[in-house]
């Protein structure tokens, strides 16, 4: 069997995972399903991932590659801070109502559906989850310094645009505001200003 025929194997088996995971939430979907769903032997799963958990950390790590590439993208280029925030509330404006289809559609934050499924801080799971949201609030701090020279300015904005960010997710999702993104950004612009 080629390479290519094994890597599409195992990225076949991990969109399908993530795909359920993130609909249906990861206890809720055993192996059986994503088998069915993908169309792949148990053995070929097995030649992949050891185990479920595997299964797991690859689709975390996976959706953390697409999340941030998107992140970066919708983040990048801003000639100031305001320009900088209105990029980023419109883009999750855009992916709460479903049209920024290259990270798929919103089902809240899958790294925070997930984190809450592995509770124990420690498990690898779990750290996977928290290391997305520090590459995040890294991103976010990268993007500002570029337009950015106040060391403590930086500090504050980046703190309030992850916290607004991870609100403006759980507000989407939980209390189905679709217009979260937009109620929040002129919040974050005032504070731009202060």
């Amino acid at each position: 069997m080629s390479v290519e025929k094994v890597n599409n194997k195992r990225t076949q088996l991990i969109d399908t995972a993530l795909q359920l995971f993130y609909k249906q939430g990861i206890h809720a979907i055993g192996i059986n399903e994503i088998l069915a769903t993908s169309g792949i032997a148990k053995k070929t799963l097995y030649n992949h991932f050891a185990s479920k958990e595997a299964l797991i950390q690859a689709c975390v790590i996976e959706r953390d590659k697409r999340f941030m590439a998107w992140f970066e993208l919708q983040c990048s280029h801003a000639n100031s801070a305001t320009e900088f925030i209105e990029k980023l509330f419109d883009g999750l404006d855009d992916w709460i109502n479903n049209r920024a289809l290259k990270i798929g559609y919103f089902n809240g934050c899958f790294f925070v559906n997930t984190a809450a499924e592995y509770g124990e801080t420690e498990s690898e799971i779990y750290q996977l989850c928290m290391q997305h949201k520090l590459n995040i609030k890294l991103c976010i701090e990268q993007q500002l310094g570029l337009v950015v020279n106040n060391a403590k300015a930086l500090k504050d904005l980046t703190d309030l645009l992850l916290l607004l960010k991870e609100g403006i997710i759980n507000c989407a999702y939980v209390m189905n505001d679709k217009q979260a993104a937009l109620k929040a950004k002129p919040l974050a612009l005032a504070f731009n200003r202060i």
